[in-house]
């Protein structure tokens, strides 16, 4: 609870919730846990006077087209990813279905035990329930293929016992693929247990048993996948990605020929990349930097997985996206104020600051000013000053 009420002030002070009366999403896995952190969750933010969309067991990429497409202010998923049952996680998402900075991350959990003034009366927030999220993020799953069909694949599917199994069996489905489908029955206590894409076994004996064209595994919140072949044998990350980018890049859908990964990926990737004339743009590890490495280069993403990415796509227009309304852009936070910094440099995030003070910058920025990443072109109510550049590399960040 105190984490969603630190949330909600952090997010207000910071501008990103702009509605009058602002609302979140909220989803979950259906780890056991989840059932009573979630009504915390939900708890506190009603408490703070934000309302509360609930979606229910449904995988984490969901939760983030959600928040875009009901433009809510902020969305959240209780879920612990691929890890044991036991282990809990909370992830945030800001206007547009993008993931917080880290340092508004930072900021919540900073503030978690501070005193707030709460609301009373009508000014509390109100929560529903979204009884048609699932089947929503269905056909926006399946509307994504126009085109395409899996007529004629049998596919072997391993949901992780988790909240893909809410929403993956009925997609491949419904673009024609016979599906067979395991480890698809959570019933709170067996997300990923000796299953989903970290116990990769079982799926590569069934699809040899069914004689399947391929098999993929997903984890418990479905926000990262590996794959099988017909021949029982693991087709990782790398592997995944170099097949997507080479195929784009022969129907010319690779923007600008260049696929982004992670560090994480080997140099047989890379090599494979550079002799079919594909540019790789490396990033550090997380899908948050695969996102912004890809918005910089015009191109949108999907989440990656670890020791992967993904490749980039021509940006889908916001008229095809959402054709009843108005596209609203993710949210950039404003300009955080002067802060210090741990003798670690918290693995050496980038710094930026100004080079000399300027009324030209945005709001905050100062000589002594420090960022985690480049000042937003477009912070709202700031403009970009010339004088704002990355000073020299931090010697203790060597």
């Amino acid at each position: 609870m105190h984490l969603s009420v630190a949330a909600a002030h952090v997010l207000g002070e910071a501008g990103a919730l702009t509605s009058t009366r602002p609302f979140a999403v909220v989803g979950r896995d259906p780890r056991a846990s989840g059932e009573f952190l979630e009504a915390a969750v939900v708890a506190g933010l009603a408490s703070a006077g934000i309302d509360v969309v609930r979606v229910g067991v449904i995988p984490t990429p969901a939760v983030a087209y959600l928040v875009d497409q009901m433009e809510a202010d902020l969305g959240i998923m209780i879920s612990a990813s691929h890890n044991a049952m036991p282990d809990n996680g909370i992830k945030f998402f800001s206007r547009g279905g993008v993931k917080l900075n880290d340092y508004l991350e930072d900021a919540i959990e900073a503030r978690l035990d501070e005193d707030w003034d709460r609301p009373v009366g009508d000014k509390v927030g109100r929560v529903r329930v979204e009884f048609d999220a699932v089947e929503r993020y269905i056909e926006h799953l399946v509307d994504s293929l126009v085109g395409v069909s899996l007529e004629g694949i049998k596919l072997v599917l391993d949901c992780a016992n988790g909240a893909a199994s809410t929403t993956a069996v009925a997609t491949f489905e419904r673009c024609g693929a016979e599906v067979i489908a395991i480890h698809n029955e959570p019933d709170g206590l067996n997300i990923n247990e000796h299953c989903g894409s970290t116990h990769m076994g079982s799926l590569m004996a069934r699809v040899r048993e069914e004689g399947a064209h391929l098999g993929i595994a997903l984890d418990g919140d479905a926000d990262r996948c590996l794959a099988v072949d017909a021949d029982g044998e693991l087709i990782d990350g790398d592997k995944i990605l170099a097949i997507l980018a080479i195929a784009m890049k022969e129907r010319h859908r690779l923007h600008t020929d260049t696929v982004v990964a992670t560090v994480m990926s080997n140099l047989g990737f890379l090599t494979a990349m550079r002799e079919h004339g594909i540019r790789v743009d490396q990033t550090k590890v997380g899908d948050r930097y695969v996102l912004e490495s890809m918005n910089a280069n015009g191109s949108r993403s999907a989440e990656s997985s670890p020791g992967t990415s993904s490749s980039t796509t021509t940006p889908t227009p916001a008229t095809a996206r959402s054709p009843a309304r108005t596209w609203r852009p993710a949210w950039s936070p404003p300009a955080s104020p002067s802060r210090s910094w741990p003798p670690s440099c918290r693995s050496c995030r980038s710094r930026w600051s100004t080079s000399a003070a300027s009324t030209s910058c945005a709001p905050g920025w100062t000589t002594t000013s420090t960022r985690r990443s480049a000042p937003p072109p477009s912070a709202p109510g700031t403009t970009a000053a010339s004088s704002c550049a990355p000073p020299a590399p931090s010697p203790s960040c060597a």
